[in-house]
């Protein structure tokens, strides 16, 4: 009696679907064995390792991460009516920082004028470059963020930084050459921009 004899019952039997003992069964097409963790539904379907990811890819009804980064969209330009409502606030503020003159010169005495000039002073360049700094970091002054605009990089949407945020005051002597003409040009710039924006590559934006 040979192992290959049908009649032998120690012969060895093929399992039905041709494929032999001690293989692992295939699972049906388009399904995932055994062990395998299931995709809970609405979840996009993600390429298994060792598979390289496409870039950019995108699943319908799921949010792109590059769109909801800071700065992946440029928010809307300010019209000039914002920037220069902006302007005035600072101004304001700034006009605070002068009523230790008035009550000094209403004393009348020259020390008391004297003293109350020097705090005038040291509050105005105080509360300058407090501002300064401010718009540097964050884009925004008192008067900017009383009417939510931000002063940006055209380049990444991000804050200037103190030292351009300075050359940018510095380049607003350039708006008031030819008659005050660059402070008026956001009025009908495409980027609503002054001439110091230009030179600094700056813009203000809502937000």
């Amino acid at each position: 009696m040979s192992f290959g004899d049908p009649n032998n019952p120690y012969g060895q039997q093929q399992p039905q679907g041709g494929q032999p003992y001690g293989y692992p069964q295939q699972p049906p097409q388009g399904q995932p064995g055994y062990g395998y963790p299931q995709q809970p539904p609405g979840v996009p379907p993600q390429a298994g390792y060792g598979y390289p990811q496409q870039p950019g890819q995108q699943y319908p009804g799921y949010p792109n991460p590059q769109q909801q980064m800071y700065g992946g969209g440029m928010p809307p330009y300010a019209h000039w009516g914002l920037r220069f409502g902006a302007t005035l606030v600072d101004m304001l503020v700034l006009m605070v920082a002068y009523i230790p003159m008035v009550i000094g010169a209403a004393i009348g005495s020259d020390s008391s004028t004297a003293i109350f000039s020097l705090i005038s002073f040291v509050a105005i360049i105080g509360v300058a470059i407090w501002m300064l700094v401010q718009e540097g970091k964050t884009g925004q002054t008192i008067g900017k963020k009383a009417l939510g605009i931000r002063l940006l990089r055209e380049s990444d949407g991000m804050p200037l930084g103190i030292g351009m945020a300075f050359v940018r005051r510095l380049a607003h002597f350039l708006d008031s050459l030819a008659c005050y003409l660059g402070w008026l040009w956001p009025l009908w710039d495409a980027k609503k921009q002054t001439f110091a924006d230009k030179v600094c590559s700056s813009v203000v934006v809502k937000g």
